[in-house]
């Protein structure tokens, strides 16, 4: 998986290993960034150790013994790296598979795709939104990949495969393939552009508030994670809310109260857990486009009810 990677000009991988998970936990043990060289030297062991068993407490208060997840987020300087995440049917994995670098399931009935895209600067706005019309065009549940995988020939440590945990697969690769953005729309794998609407431009001193009054910012307050984890949808997969959502929820309701985005970004960090475990696996922009997100919709929202 790292040379396929490689093949395609990645260069830095930034590794993570993380503890048996359930919905609502994922604990990260450590994280580290490795140039190619280093990580051809490192992997072996890193490999190794995460496949040593040690007893886990899990919440139906039960002892499993399990080891640890190994994760990778390629980058290179010249190339960036769309992952489509969840994928389920047949129809989803042919569609891509003409332009996928990888193919590889995390377990049994789980597919990841991965393409290799050249003229993007991951990380840049641009990616970004790239990235966000090729999911819409193949499918998949996961809208907002972390574009972090784990990886091929580890185990996949979640309570819900205990006790026989199943291995990552390959499913398939094609080493040195790179699409261009232009092949990728001839080829129907790009959803048209959404509506650019600007996001509100919020000052730093009186903000507006709930029912049209203004608040100051000692006086406003941050709402509720807990009630906007509530609130949100069930999982598609396994049990417990969708904290993707719940944090999209969350972050319309600060903004909608009159805090900035740059602020209810930073604030995400400290109230969502998901949001934490994204920036530790080095997806520092999760939260940030979290909340232009969620300024675009509070926006959307507002245009609706002025032409009501």
């Amino acid at each position: 998986m790292v040379d396929a990677f490689a093949s395609c000009g990645a260069n830095s991988f930034f590794v993570t290993k993380t503890e048996l998970e359930w919905p609502g936990r994922k604990k990260v043990k450590w994280g580290k960034s490795y140039s190619l060289d280093l990580l051809h030297e490192k992997l072996p062991s890193i490999v190794k150790t995460a496949a040593i068993r040690h007893p886990v407490s899990v919440p139906d208060g039960q002892g499993v013994m399990a080891g640890e997840n190994v994760i990778i987020r390629p980058t290179g300087p010249h190339v960036a790296f769309i992952q489509l995440d969840d994928l389920k049917t047949p129809e989803q994995l042919e569609r891509v598979r003409p332009a996928a670098l990888i193919i590889h399931a995390t377990s049994p009935g789980n597919y990841q795709a991965w393409v290799a895209v050249s003229g993007l600067s991951e990380g840049k706005e641009e990616f970004k939104t790239f990235a966000r019309r090729v999911r819409q065009a193949v499918g998949g549940n996961d809208k907002s990949a972390s574009h972090a995988t784990r990886l091929a020939g580890t185990e996949n440590f979640k309570t819900k495969y205990g006790p026989k945990f199943p291995t990552v697969q390959i499913l398939e690769a094609h080493p040195g393939r790179i699409m261009s953005p232009e092949q990728l729309e001839a080829m129907g794998l790009v959803a048209a552009p959404e509506p650019q609407i600007a996001a509100p431009a919020f000052t730093s001193g009186a903000k507006q508030g709930r029912g049209g009054n203004d608040r100051t910012r000692k006086e406003k307050v941050w709402p509720d994670y807990a009630r906007s984890l509530a609130g949100a949808p069930p999982r598609l997969q396994g049990d417990g809310r969708d904290r993707s959502m719940a944090d999209f929820i969350w972050c319309m309701t600060a903004i909608d109260w009159g805090w900035s985005i740059e602020d209810t970004a930073a604030k995400l960090t400290e109230v969502s857990e998901k949001a934490r475990e994204r920036v530790q696996m080095a997806d520092t922009g999760y939260p940030l486009i979290t909340a232009q997100n969620a300024a675009a919709a509070v926006e959307r929202n507002a245009l609706k009810r002025g032409r009501g």
